[in-house]
Parts: structure tokens; sequence; C-alpha cells
């Protein structure tokens, strides 16, 4: 039989003082649904850590790629912003300067003369606050933090909330939601590595991609001028199944609305995962240059569209006083019992417990 929806709350650590933030206890936050997937959220970072998933045979296993403990989260030689909430402006901005209102913002040159995923003292450096509910059946943990005007060189004082929601059918829900005190850009997104094995690469998964055109990039990943490629007859073409052995991805694709958007598989075990977004774009990366754990899992970061603060033919990323800025992306978690049907999660199996440390 299965069990009742718990919520299990610990402490991991204390992230040290930084960038004028003092030292934090770290919170993980474990919201089992107990007839079906399980979910663990840190308060470092917004960071989804475990996400546990059964395959064909009903055993679980975690298809979210973590660190093994804080102190590789803290660190940025071993932590590539996995499972992280980046923020306020995920992806590239090029120059690491944008223009509101004739006024020129300088943001912080993280990656040499760029501002990439928010800065060196973005979002995911931040220890959260976090409040986890029940709302029937399902689980949620509802995460906030305030990033105080000029913050990395953004204008305004933005309040940014995460929400992790858990159903009981499996499907797992991150929305993300800001207001500002001061017209400013926006741009969030959740930077985790998944694989449906639950170890080893992503090489066995397969991959298709409700996307017809991707972006043009230079060299430093700047979007070239001019409107995104078709990817047809290319080899950036996904939009029917393909296998993920050997192949390398790091691009930004076109997201289409009102449909799934992306289909990732591991034909082994059965477990599928399909995503589904509001957000305009998806960038798809293979992992390739995660020094530590080269392709242990592929990113599909929904979000707005790289530099799209200095693009005024992408959809736009600002924010303005009174408005809220809203990013929802839906996971839904099958497994294909090993016919030619894919079927929602029913298993009564023993589930391991989802770790927290």
């Amino acid at each position: 039989m299965a069990s009742r929806p718990t919520i299990e709350r610990t402490t991991v650590g204390v992230a040290p003082a930084r960038a004028g933030y003092p030292a934090a206890a770290v919170e993980a936050y474990v919201l089992d649904t107990g007839s079906g997937p399980a979910v663990t959220v840190w308060s470092y970072g917004a960071t989804l850590v475990d996400v546990q998933v059964p395959d064909r045979e009903g055993r679980y296993a975690n298809v979210c790629v973590r660190l093994t403990d804080l102190d590789s989260y803290l660190d940025r030689r071993t932590n590539p912003y996995v499972g992280a909430t980046l923020g306020r402006y995920c992806r590239s901005v090029s120059g690491a300067e944008f223009t509101l209102d004739g006024v020129r913002h300088t943001l912080d040159r993280n990656e040499g003369e760029l501002h990439v995923h928010g800065g060196s003292e973005g979002l995911d450096r931040r220890v959260w606050s976090a409040e986890a509910s029940r709302d029937g059946d399902a689980l949620e943990v509802r995460l906030s933090a305030l990033s105080p005007d000029g913050d990395q060189g953004y204008p305004g004082e933005l309040r940014a909330c995460a929400t992790y929601r858990i159903e009981p059918d499996g499907t797992l829900i991150i929305e993300y939601t800001a207001s500002t005190t001061a017209p400013t850009i926006v741009g969030m997104t959740n930077h985790a590595f998944w694989n449906l094995a639950g170890g080893g690469t992503i090489d066995g998964h397969r991959l298709r991609l409700g996307a017809t055109e991707a972006v043009r990039f230079d060299r430093d990943l700047i979007p070239l001028p001019g409107a995104p490629e078709e990817v047809r007859g290319t080899a950036r073409d996904f939009t029917a199944e393909r296998s993920l052995d050997g192949v390398s991805i790091d691009n930004c694709f076109l997201a289409p609305g009102g449909s799934v958007l992306a289909e990732l598989s591991h034909p082994s075990s059965g477990r599928v995962m399909r995503l589904s977004t509001d957000q305009p774009a998806v960038g798809v990366y293979t992992g390739d240059w995660f020094a530590q754990r080269p392709r242990s899992g592929i990113c599909l970061e929904t979000g707005a569209m790289p530099d799209a603060p200095n693009r005024p033919d992408y959809p736009s990323a600002r924010l303005d006083p009174g408005g809220v800025y809203r990013h929802r992306s839906t996971y839904r978690f099958d497994c294909d019992r090993g016919d030619s049907r894919q079927h929602a999660i029913e298993v009564d199996a023993p589930r391991p417990g989802a770790t927290t440390g």
C-alpha cells in the first residue's frame, strides 16, 4: 500500500558569509508523494538536488545529478550550477551591458567580457528562505530571496520566488515569480542535469525536441545578428527522436507554445521525462565541459533568449514596477513498460529514502 505524502526538513550545513551576506544554515526539504516520485530541494541556490523516479521494474533512482555534499555545491570549481536556480538573468549578456530607458547599466563580468547566469554572486550563491506546505496530496516548497538595487549591476530591488511542487501523479512543477521596484531585466531558469539511468553518462538516452529553430551563436555563445536558424536537416535536428550516444549539444532552441517541448527517454530503464514550458526558449547542454563528471547529465534550461536585453527582435526580458515576472515549467515522469505505449507511473515497490545530506 502507498504511504501518505510527507515533508521532511533537515539542516545539511552552514553556508559561510560572503558578498555582504551573513553565514546561514542550509536546509533540505524532501517532498515525498508516498506513491511515486520524491524530490529534494536545498535552500542554497534554491537547488533541485534529488528526484527519485522508478524504472519499469519499480526500482527507484535519482534522475537529477547531485554533488556529494554542501562543500561541493559551495565550490565553483566543482559546481557548474548543478541543479541551481539561476538569476537574475540566466544565459549571457554581451559586453555585460544593456540599456533601459536611455540609461546604460553595466553588469558583473564573470566570464571574460560577458555576464553569464546572473554574475559571480548571482541568486545561485544565495541561501533562500523557504517554507514547505501540503495542498491535498500535492507537496510544495516555496523559496524566496531579495536582490537589492544594484546587485551584480542590475537596477531595482528584486523580490524573487522559486516554487517546487510535486503532484501525486509524478508531475514536477517549477515556477518562478519576481517583482521589482524599478525597470529591470529578469530571466530565471533551473540548471538541473538530468540522467534517467540514475548514473553513468547520458549515452544510452534518446531526445526529441518540439523545436524547429535554434539560435546561431558566435564562439562566445553570443547570438549572431539575424533570425534563428531552421534546424531540419541539420546536426541540430531533434524533431524526430535521436540517440544521444556521442552527441554533443550546447545550444538554445526556440520553444513552440502549448505543446511538449522536450522528451528525454532511457530505453534500458524505461524512464521517460516530458518537459513543457511557457518560456520562449530552452538551452540544451550535454555537460561535455562539466570538469568533474563530463556528460553525466543533460541540461534543459527553459527561459528567456540569450542576450535578449540587447536584442529588440527577441521576446522582451523587461520587468517594470507593478508587473510580475512569471515562469512555469512542468516535468512529467512516465515509464515505458516495454511495449509501444507510454504509461503514467503506477508502482507499489518500496522506495529508498531520498537522502538529504
